[in-house]
């Protein structure tokens, strides 16, 4: 069973390399594709030594880890931030626990850094996650071929393209929420401030379900701009 490691990118010349180099023991069983959303930077030309494919596409996750999915050979995607880390033991327990049953899922998380609340935090995505069955994209999707087409890949939208494709997959399967942590970067978090990203993510989450336009969304989020509003609006704010 052959995995591939999808990986967007846009601009991380500070990351790729140790993201890669912690991958290249996994290389025989699976092949690693880099697909970047055009960086200005060095990131191309430090990740090629390192990876098995490095595509150029149009900027946007959804549109960047679809045009990945397109050119692997792997029967199982795997789609990992360049931020996150896998636990050494990824592709054991993704092929042990993966089946027709159940054709995608998610691993537990925990973030760096040295703020306590960012274990809490970690703590309260994972219990969200196994209470809804959705999945974000920092607690690395994988998911077989075959369910991924048949959910129509990512939807290619500025944001929340995750929670987008775990609803749809969980139509075809309930999700593997797997207890092994994988380690995504807490710097979001630190150079924003713990309880200002916490309504800011919170904000944009119930904006989305109320129908708001995820490229307005992803301006807010790549900001860092949460919006107040009051109660006797908060329905017509939501929708904008």
């Amino acid at each position: 069973m052959k995995f591939s490691i999808i990986i967007p990118t846009l601009n991380e010349e500070n990351t790729i390399q140790s993201c890669l180099l912690a991958l290249q023991p996994l290389r025989n069983d699976c092949e690693l594709i880099i697909v970047d959303g055009d960086s200005t930077d060095n990131t191309r030309m430090l990740a090629t030594p390192l990876v098995d494919k490095v595509l150029l596409s149009a900027k946007g996750r959804g549109k960047q880890m679809n045009n990945g999915a397109k050119q692997a050979t792997g029967e199982i995607l795997i789609f990992l931030h360049a931020d996150t880390c896998l636990p050494e033991n990824a592709l054991p327990l993704i092929q042990e626990k993966i089946s027709l049953a159940k054709q995608w899922g998610r691993f537990d998380i925990q973030l760096s850094g040295n703020l306590f609340l960012l274990k809490v935090i970690a703590q309260m995505m994972n219990w969200r996650s196994r209470l809804t069955g959705i999945a974000t994209g920092d607690q690395v999707i994988f998911v077989t071929r075959q369910a991924f087409e048949r959910a129509g890949r990512y939807p290619e939208i500025s944001l929340m393209e995750d929670i987008a494709l775990s609803k749809a997959l969980k139509k075809i399967s309930l999700p593997i929420c797997l207890k092994d942590k994988v380690i995504s970067s807490g710097r979001r978090w630190e150079h924003n401030g713990i309880y200002r990203t916490i309504l800011l993510m919170w904000t944009l989450r119930l904006r989305y379900f109320f129908g708001a336009d995820p490229k307005k969304l992803a301006f807010l989020y790549a900001q860092g701009v949460f919006t107040q509003f009051k109660c006797s609006d908060w329905y017509k704010r939501l929708c904008r």
